[in-house]
C-alpha cells in the first residue's frame, strides 16, 4: 500500500508481516513527469539541436530526481526495519526494467517485484508477443541482479497455465498472482469516465484461489496470492491451496495498519483448533486431498454444481 512514512513500516512490522513491498516505481509517471516540463520549451526559440539537447536534459534531470528520491525512502526504511523490503518496479522501456532493477538492488532492496501489467490493447501485438515480451523483462533482469525476483502478473492470458510454467522456467523465485487493474466507470450524469470498486474485496479472491491451487504442485518456484486477502481466513485458504504468501492491501486501506494483527490472531486461533503449530504443516493440503480436489478447481460451470459432493478435510 501507499505508506506515508517509515513509522508505517514500523507498525507493519510490530504487527507481524513477514515482509514489506514497498509501492511500484513507475517509469510511467517518471516520462510523463518529463514530457510536462520539455512541453514548456516550446514556449523558447531554441535552434534544432539545443531543443532536443535540452529535452535530454530534461528527461535524465527527471529521472534522477525521482529515483534518488525513491531510493532515499528505501534507504531510511532498510536503517529502521529488520524485516525484508521487496522494491517493486512497473517499467514501459525495455532500459527501464535492467537499469531501475539495478538501482534498487545496490540501495538496498532485499529482492525485486516485477510489475509486469501488459494488456494486449495493441491489435498489433499477438498473445505470444505478450508472453514473450515478459519472458525478455524477465531474462534481462534476473542477469542484472543477483536478489531474488518475483514477478507479479495479470490473470488475461490466452493460456494462463502455459504462461505461469513458462515464468517459473526462467528461474524467478515467485510468481504474485494476480495484479488488480482499475475497474473503469462512466458517470452518465456528467458523461465523464471514473473509476470503481477502488478496493478489493474476498469476492475476488477466487480466481487466485483457483490458479494457486491448481499450478502451486506443478511450477518450480513459489506462489503468492494477491488481490481480495481481506482476512485470516483468506490467508488460511491460499495456504492450504498451495501458495506460501499472501499480499494485503485494500485491507489495510479500510480496516488501517492494526488490522494485520487480528488476522494472524485469527490464524493462530484456527491454526490451534485444527492441531497445527506451523504452517507447514497445512501448506498446500487441499490441493491434492482427492481426485475430487482439483475438479473443483478446473470447474467452470455451475451445472450440477448442487448436486456434486464437497470437498472436505478431516
Amino acid at each position: 500500500m501507499r505508506l506515508k512514512t517509515v513509522d508505517d513500516f514500523q507498525k507493519l512490522e510490530a504487527s507481524g508481516v513477514a515482509a514489506i513491498v514497498i509501492r511500484s516505481l513507475f517509469e510511467e509517471q517518471i516520462c510523463l513527469e518529463a514530457e510536462q516540463q520539455c512541453s514548456n520549451i516550446g514556449n523558447y526559440n531554441l535552434d534544432h539541436s539545443l531543443y532536443f539537447e535540452t529535452v535530454d536534459y530534461i528527461e535524465k534531470r527527471v529521472r534522477r530526481e525521482y529515483l534518488s528520491c525513491f531510493i532515499k525512502n528505501l534507504s531510511e526504511a532498510k536503517k529502521k526495519l529488520k524485516i525484508p523490503i521487496i522494491s517493486s518496479i512497473n517499467c514501459i522501456t525495455a532500459s527501464g526494467w535492467t537499469s531501475y532493477a539495478a538501482y534498487l538492488q545496490e540501495a538496498g532492496a532485499d529482492a525485486i517485484e516485477l510489475n509486469i501489467a501488459l494488456q494486449s490493447f495493441n491489435p498489433l501485438l499477438s498473445a505470444a508477443d505478450i508472453e514473450d515480451l515478459h519472458l525478455e523483462i524477465i531474462s534481462k533482469v534476473r542477469s542484472a541482479v543477483s536478489i531474488p525476483v518475483a514477478v507479479k502478473i495479470s490473470p488475461y492470458f490466452a493460456d494462463l497455465s502455459r504462461v505461469i510454467d513458462k515464468i517459473s522456467n526462467e528461474g524467478v523465485d515467485g510468481i504474485v498472482l494476480f495484479n488488480r487493474f482499475i475497474s473503469p466507470d462512466i458517470n452518465i450524469e456528467k458523461m465523464q469516465v471514473t473509476v470503481t470498486n477502488k478496493f478489493s474485496s474476498s469476492a475476488e479472491m477466487t480466481n487466485t484461489l483457483r490458479w494457486i491451487a491448481l499450478k502451486s504442485d506443478a511450477v518450480k518456484c513459489d506462489l503468492c496470492g494477491s488481490t481480495g486477502i481481506h482476512s485470516g481466513n483468506d490467508v488460511i485458504k491460499i495456504l492450504l491451496a498451495g501458495g506460501v504468501a499472501t499480499q494485503v492491501v485494500s485491507t489495510l486501506y479500510k480496516n488501517g495498519l492494526e488490522h494485520v494483527a487480528f488476522m494472524l490472531d485469527d490464524m493462530h486461533i484456527w491454526m490451534a483448533g485444527k492441531g497445527y503449530g506451523n504452517i507447514g504443516q497445512f501448506v498446500g493440503k487441499m490441493r491434492n486431498l482427492e481426485t475430487d480436489t482439483a475438479a473443483s478447481f478446473e470447474r467452470t460451470q455451475f451445472m450440477n454444481y448442487f448436486s456434486q459432493k464437497e470437498v472436505t478435510m478431516q
